[in-house]
Protein backbone atom coordinates (compact mmCIF):
# COMPACT_ATOMS: atom_id res chain seq x y z
CA UNK A 1 0.00 0.00 0.00
CA UNK A 2 1.54 3.36 -1.15
CA UNK A 3 1.41 6.76 1.11
CA UNK A 4 -1.11 8.68 0.24
CA UNK A 5 0.18 12.15 -0.01
CA UNK A 6 -3.35 13.96 1.00
CA UNK A 7 -4.64 14.20 4.59
CA UNK A 8 -7.82 15.17 6.14
CA UNK A 9 -8.43 18.98 6.91
CA UNK A 10 -5.83 19.89 3.67
CA UNK A 11 -7.52 22.14 1.09
CA UNK A 12 -7.39 20.64 -2.13
CA UNK A 13 -8.43 21.90 -5.97
CA UNK A 14 -10.28 18.88 -8.48
CA UNK A 15 -8.16 18.42 -11.38
CA UNK A 16 -9.79 15.94 -13.44
CA UNK A 17 -13.40 14.82 -13.87
CA UNK A 18 -17.30 17.20 -13.95
CA UNK A 19 -15.87 18.80 -11.00
CA UNK A 20 -12.94 19.99 -12.06
CA UNK A 21 -10.76 23.20 -10.61
CA UNK A 22 -13.34 23.34 -7.19
CA UNK A 23 -11.74 23.55 -3.95
CA UNK A 24 -12.86 22.30 -0.68
CA UNK A 25 -11.55 21.11 2.58
CA UNK A 26 -10.58 16.91 2.78
CA UNK A 27 -13.13 15.49 5.36
CA UNK A 28 -11.97 11.98 4.93
CA UNK A 29 -9.61 9.76 3.44
CA UNK A 30 -9.94 6.22 2.42
CA UNK A 31 -6.91 4.65 2.48
CA UNK A 32 -7.83 1.25 1.61
CA UNK A 33 -9.55 2.61 -1.86
CA UNK A 34 -7.24 5.33 -2.48
CA UNK A 35 -10.07 7.62 -2.50
CA UNK A 36 -11.21 11.05 -0.16
CA UNK A 37 -14.21 12.56 0.72
CA UNK A 38 -14.04 16.18 0.10
CA UNK A 39 -16.41 19.25 1.75
CA UNK A 40 -19.10 20.33 -1.48
CA UNK A 41 -17.30 18.76 -3.95
CA UNK A 42 -19.16 15.94 -5.89
CA UNK A 43 -22.12 16.15 -4.46
CA UNK A 44 -24.92 13.07 -5.23
CA UNK A 45 -28.22 12.73 -4.31
CA UNK A 46 -29.48 10.02 -2.73
CA UNK A 47 -33.00 8.80 -1.42
CA UNK A 48 -32.93 8.58 2.39
CA UNK A 49 -36.26 6.29 3.84
CA UNK A 50 -37.87 8.49 7.02
CA UNK A 51 -36.12 7.66 10.09
CA UNK A 52 -34.88 9.51 13.59
CA UNK A 53 -32.61 12.21 12.56
CA UNK A 54 -34.69 13.01 9.12
CA UNK A 55 -38.50 12.10 9.72
CA UNK A 56 -39.42 13.35 6.42
CA UNK A 57 -37.04 11.24 4.55
CA UNK A 58 -37.03 12.18 0.58
CA UNK A 59 -33.69 12.66 -1.54
CA UNK A 60 -30.40 13.97 0.34
CA UNK A 61 -27.13 15.75 -1.45
CA UNK A 62 -24.36 13.55 0.28
CA UNK A 63 -20.45 13.67 -0.67
CA UNK A 64 -19.30 11.06 -2.93
CA UNK A 65 -15.60 9.58 -2.91
CA UNK A 66 -12.93 11.27 -5.44
CA UNK A 67 -10.05 9.50 -6.26
CA UNK A 68 -6.56 10.98 -4.64
CA UNK A 69 -4.39 10.92 -8.30
CA UNK A 70 -8.09 13.24 -9.20
CA UNK A 71 -6.71 15.87 -6.78
CA UNK A 72 -4.13 18.13 -5.96
CA UNK A 73 -2.81 20.19 -3.09
CA UNK A 74 -2.94 23.79 -3.04
CA UNK A 75 -0.06 25.74 -1.68
CA UNK A 76 -0.38 27.93 1.47
CA UNK A 77 1.88 30.21 0.59
CA UNK A 78 1.31 30.59 -3.88
CA UNK A 79 -2.83 29.84 -3.14
CA UNK A 80 -2.61 27.26 -6.59
CA UNK A 81 -2.05 23.54 -7.13
CA UNK A 82 1.22 22.16 -5.96
CA UNK A 83 2.53 18.29 -5.85
CA UNK A 84 3.47 16.92 -2.45
CA UNK A 85 7.24 15.58 -1.67
CA UNK A 86 8.44 13.98 1.85
CA UNK A 87 12.13 15.24 3.45
CA UNK A 88 13.48 14.41 6.43
CA UNK A 89 13.62 17.72 9.17
CA UNK A 90 15.92 16.22 12.10
CA UNK A 91 14.09 12.65 13.29
CA UNK A 92 10.87 13.49 11.34
CA UNK A 93 9.71 13.03 8.03
CA UNK A 94 7.39 16.19 6.92
CA UNK A 95 5.74 16.80 3.93
CA UNK A 96 6.68 19.91 1.88
CA UNK A 97 5.18 21.76 -1.47
CA UNK A 98 7.45 20.99 -4.36
CA UNK A 99 6.69 24.69 -5.85
CA UNK A 100 7.07 26.55 -2.94
CA UNK A 101 9.26 23.88 -0.75
CA UNK A 102 7.74 25.07 2.12
CA UNK A 103 6.85 23.08 5.02
CA UNK A 104 3.16 21.35 4.94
Amino acid sequence: MTKLKIKSGDTVVVLAGDHKGMEGKVMRVITEKNKAIVEGVNLVSKHEKPNAKNPQGGIVKKEAPIHVSNLALIDPKSKKATRVGFKMEGDKKVRFSKKSNEVI
